[in-house]
């Protein structure tokens, strides 16, 4: 959680951080045991991906006795998942799923009766959703049919998650694999904590960064400049980026450096 998450989570109630890899600019995941935990909280909560930085949770944080919320927006149908070691997962729809402005919520029904009794509406209740089959208002229903037709080409074209898998790390490795081995481009994030979707690299140099932007964008290469907090360039390569996609970045990055190099 950034710090402005954590301003933000502390007017509903307390918090307590129990892991933070804000000294090397959360280019890996902190390693928190049972004993990190505040016993008097009642979760523990994950973004399992992080968009910005490329971190991805390999393994799950500890937590014996508490709640395990997950926020799974950027990671959610990239690989299989057991559901079943989650409490609750909510994942925005905007990466993986479909259009944004659907919201897929996966919960157990025993904590649908541990609702605050101060939540300011129904529509903040997601007992109130199950309630009523998700139609308490009126839903998204375009976006909703599009994440069905997005669910069926998982299952029919791509052959169901454990083959979405070794297509995400197929793309993945051929990009980590040149990083790796470049003299000028880097990837920052520990190893073992390399997301599979979100990947940084910076060449060092932030005018050089510049420059590769601009001449990737020319080429056709779009939206590569990393988020403003961290600057230099991020390759974000969900599902629907196919893998004919990276090859054509990697060859690109690869031309790039023999002429600067």
């Amino acid at each position: 959680m950034d710090k402005e998450s954590h301003r933000r989570s502390e007017k509903l109630g307390r918090v307590h951080l129990a892991g933070d890899s804000s000294d090397k600019t959360f280019t890996y995941i902190p390693k928190i045991t049972q004993e990190d935990l505040d016993p008097d909280t009642d979760y523990v909560y994950i973004c399992e991906n992080n968009t910005i930085y490329g971190t991805k949770y390999k393994n799950l944080p500890p937590h014996e006795g508490k709640r395990l919320i997950a926020d799974l927006s950027s990671c959610i149908f990239t690989e299989p998942l057991d559901v079943t070691q989650y409490d609750m997962i909510f994942a925005g729809a905007q990466k993986n799923l479909g259009p944004a402005g659907v919201t897929l919520v996966i919960i157990k029904k025993d904590l649908l009766d541990e609702q605050r009794d101060d939540i300011p509406s129904a529509m903040l209740d997601y007992k109130t959703y199950v309630d009523h089959d998700s139609m308490y208002n009126t839903p998204p229903t375009y976006g909703i049919y599009m994440v069905g037709l997005v669910c069926k080409w998982l299952e029919e074209q791509i052959g169901g998650l454990e083959n979405m898998e070794k297509i995400n790390q197929e793309k993945a490795g051929l990009l980590y694999d040149y990083l790796d081995n470049s003299k000028m481009f880097s990837n920052p994030v520990a190893v073992e904590d390399r997301s599979l979707v979100n990947i940084p690299f910076v060449t060092g140099d932030p005018e050089l960064d510049k420059e590769f932007i601009a001449k990737a964008k020319e080429a056709g290469f779009e939206n590569l400049k990393g988020h403003r907090t961290v600057g230099g360039m991020r390759a974000s390569i969900y599902n629907a980026m196919p893998v004919e996609g990276v090859k054509a970045l990697v060859d690109f990055m690869k031309a790039f450096e023999e002429e600067h190099v």
